[in-house]
């Protein structure tokens, strides 16, 4: 998922948060989902069928908003003139870790 929004972020010069633990977090979720539900779901989003919005897609990052307007929700893919807009399009692992405290 790392290597996915990195490559996302460069495709459609968009930039990380100027707060990497915003990255991280939706980074994390996005995994997560992946893994429990077979598909990226947005994590910064409530739903009442989880399943229902995968087979969807429309929350499946990049969602239909980013992909239509490059708006990001998540705040995960910020463009350049946004006051949160980091200078950065690349995360590490341990960075990930660290944010989350997970021990992996």
């Amino acid at each position: 998922m790392r290597q996915f929004v990195e490559q996302y972020a460069q495709q459609t010069n968009t930039y990380f948060s100027s707060d990497l633990s915003i990255t991280a977090f939706v980074v994390a979720g996005l995994a997560k989902n992946e893994e429990e539900l077979g598909a990226p779901l947005c994590p910064c989003r409530h739903y009442q069928d989880k399943q229902a919005e995968v087979e969807s897609a429309f929350w499946n990052c990049p969602c239909i908003p980013m992909r239509e307007r490059r708006e990001c929700h998540c705040m995960l893919f910020v463009q350049p003139d946004n006051d949160f807009a980091g200078d950065r399009r690349e995360i590490s692992l341990e960075q990930i870790y660290e944010v989350i405290n997970a021990d992996y």
